[in-house]
């Protein structure tokens, strides 16, 4: 059995819910009574959840809209950290979560490509080396020298996607992001996640789609309510989340780009 990656020990994490002040008057009236209510006004977003990934693995996350799936990315990728418990990651992360996350605006295209890299851990010797390569396979054109403020979001997720995809990634996380896009790109971006798989990189899938996550990945888990409602063989949760949902099993939305996966 091949190491673990990445670990979750009992891990929580909730936010303060700042919106359910009503007004400074009436935070100041009583300050020390109403900032200590304020603290314990909170947002779980996770609740004690404990899973490892192994080294090689494509794992994927699924769940209804807040159930914790992005926030269980975030806390991988070291952007936000647990409130209790631990997180272990063993190996450079590289975050594909949304569309232009990390992009300057005011640079270009291959001005962002170089900070990404550097971002990423790499050298810009290292990045320079790849340029030509990202770019080709973003086909971006003379879009790569013009401001990301002027881009569409289909061209940012090409940006995206081919910046990590050619900075030799060890562990890939993945947030609903191959939807977009045209169908050739999509098809690249398979054929990219496919060679992922045959070289052994480590991938967290968060998806909607059932259907992708039961094709591209080994196992999967499944978050309900904040907590893991199961975690196992990617087919078998994916069957037991659809069963709960009452829907068919794989069922999926504009999924037929997958079909060669």
């Amino acid at each position: 059995m091949s190491e673990s990656i990445i670990q979750f020990e009992s891990v929580s994490k909730s936010y303060p819910l700042y919106d359910q002040v009503r007004g400074v008057k009436h935070l100041l009236f009583n300050f020390p009574h109403n900032f200590k209510t304020l603290r314990q006004i909170r947002y779980e977003a996770l609740r004690g959840i404990s899973f490892e990934v192994r080294r090689g693995e494509q794992f994927g996350v699924i769940g209804h809209n807040g159930a914790g799936k992005s926030t269980t990315l975030g806390l991988i990728a070291g952007v936000i950290k647990p409130t209790t418990g631990r997180v272990i990651v063993r190996g450079r992360v590289s975050p594909l979560l949304s569309l232009g996350a990390g992009f300057h605006t005011d640079l270009s295209g291959r001005e962002n490509i170089l900070l990404n890299g550097i971002l990423m851990g790499l050298t810009r010797r290292e990045v320079q080396a790849r340029m030509a390569e990202i770019v080709e396979f973003s086909g971006l054109g003379e879009f790569v020298d013009r401001p990301i403020r002027v881009y569409s979001s289909g061209m940012l997720a090409r940006l995206g996607f081919s910046v990590v995809a050619h900075l030799d990634p060890e562990i890939l996380l993945i947030d609903e992001v191959l939807s977009v896009g045209d169908i050739r790109f999509r098809q690249k971006c398979i054929a990219k996640i496919r060679e992922f798989k045959r070289t052994g990189v480590t991938m967290v899938l968060v998806s909607h789609s059932v259907h992708l996550v039961a094709k591209l990945c080994n196992r999967a888990m499944w978050i309900e309510n904040q907590t893991i409602r199961k975690i196992g063989k990617a087919r078998v949760v994916v069957d037991a989340y659809c069963n709960a949902a009452n829907l068919e099993p794989l069922v999926s939305v504009d999924d037929s780009y997958m079909a060669d996966l």
